[in-house]
């Protein structure tokens, strides 16, 4: 598909957040604030078939707004999300364009195809901004849920809605999450009212460094020189490097069984790190573990799409010796091998 680009490329700006966070709300308040002379754009997706966002935006001239329905525009196939796109920048010609993604969506995936080089001279791609509801931040079951996790650690700048409504296990539970998150050098802002201006969001996409590799097993058994294998499959190890921080994470395979005690003890004798997370499939059951140097908590969950670990750390560490600890706390070691010998 040829896309067709304007002359200048555009400030785009993706506004993220769980269900109900207050998106539409920050993007009515955005749309406000912009010039007369100006012609702006917004591309929404809702995850049902029939949209209502789009109605509570403004309908006056010198706004464009298209819906894309069903399904997410990161998870689901990338043509239908490139054809709206292209056809919105082209027809519309916007000064500036606006992405509005389902609650359920996970906008790291979205914005790694917005960023891929064929889009580069077509979108200026601005900070990606995260709305959480502040005054919902004491139901931690709802804010360590994984796809609310994932959202917080893409964004750049994080806007914390109805500010004004928080109370005292709100404010304490905002501190923890800015305390957990502090790795992604985010941008922390409260929204009582809509109070956002734009310039406070316009800032540029600062992309984080990301090597996503085989698993380390796999790597040290490679010969001097070759070629890694591209990553299209589980498992993998990855490493994201931000500002003296590194987060090392470990996707593995659902169907992966590990032994629960083992990996408890694992995860307990860690050493000087600053956060672990993770999700295990175990013989006591799916098991969520979220550790913080204060506290160390573990209970069951839903099943997960896959095994995943996280470790936030501010040193060097021997992540192969760590890896190989974990695969020891296994049940199904055997498929273990099959699986890394077919990367």
């Amino acid at each position: 598909m040829k896309l067709i680009s304007p002359t200048q490329a555009v400030p785009t700006h993706i506004i993220s957040g769980f269900l109900g966070a207050g998106k539409t709300t920050l993007l009515k308040h955005l749309l406000s604030q912009k010039p007369e002379n100006e012609v702006w754009a917004v591309l929404m997706n809702e995850f049902g078939q029939i949209g209502v966002d789009q109605q509570m935006l403004p309908q006056t001239q010198g706004y464009e707004v298209k819906e894309l329905l069903g399904g997410c525009l990161c998870c689901s196939s990338q043509l239908p999300m490139q054809i709206a796109l292209s056809r919105l920048l082209s027809e519309t010609k916007p000064n500036r364009l606006f992405i509005e993604p389902t609650g359920l969506g996970h906008p790291a995936q979205l914005l790694e195809q917005l960023t891929e080089p064929h889009w580069q001279q077509s979108i200026a791609m601005r900070a990606l901004v995260t709305v959480v509801d502040g005054s919902r931040l004491h139901d931690r079951q709802s804010t360590e849920q994984n796809l609310y996790a994932d959202q917080l650690k893409a964004a750049q700048i994080i806007v914390v809605s109805h500010a004004d409504r928080m109370d005292f296990a709100d404010q304490q539970a905002l501190e923890i999450l800015q305390t957990e998150y502090q790795a992604y050098a985010q941008t922390w802002l409260r929204s009582g009212q809509a109070d956002i201006d734009l310039e406070q969001i316009d800032q540029p996409y600062v992309g984080t460094e990301r090597k996503i590799q085989p698993l380390l097993k796999i790597q040290k058994t490679l010969l001097a020189g070759q070629t890694l294998p591209e990553i299209k499959q589980l498992p993998y190890h990855y490493v994201e490097t931000t500002q003296g921080y590194s987060v090392a994470g470990w996707k593995l395979p659902k169907r992966w069984l590990f032994d629960f005690y083992p990996l408890l003890d694992l995860l307990c004798e860690q050493q000087n790190w600053l956060r672990i997370k993770g999700i295990f499939n175990t013989n006591q059951g799916w098991k969520t573990f979220n550790f913080n140097p204060q506290q160390f908590n573990y209970q069951s969950s839903e099943e997960g799409i896959d095994n995943r670990i996280e470790i936030i750390v501010q040193d060097q560490r021997d992540w192969q010796h760590f890896e190989d600890q974990l695969f020891q706390c296994q049940l199904n070691a055997d498929n273990t091998d099959k699986t890394t010998q077919q990367i």
